[in-house]
């Protein structure tokens, strides 16, 4: 290639390039989804409110996960030895 060829597809891709964004802007983005608007929080505080009803949040009937859970009586103390010993 001569460089007044290289020259020519750099200018080429460029103009492409440019057009291209314009065309789009155009004609995939309407003007009503140009605009956006934010939604508005309120602010935060440092204040925290602790519960005065211990009954809505905690059961003080329920079951206690961490207890050990013991399903009948196993009357054998070596489950593993050989029973002809």
């Amino acid at each position: 290639m001569k460089q007044k060829d290289i020259a020519l597809l750099i200018v080429v891709a460029f103009i492409s390039t440019i057009v291209s964004l314009v065309a789009s802007n155009f004609i995939f983005t309407p003007d009503d989804v140009k605009q956006q608007k934010a939604e508005v929080v309120e602010p935060i505080s440092a204040e925290f409110n602790t519960p005065t009803a211990g009954d809505k949040y905690f059961n003080n009937s329920a079951n206690n996960p961490t207890q050990l859970i013991k399903i009948g009586e196993d009357p054998n103390a070596n489950p593993f030895k050989d029973a002809s010993n």
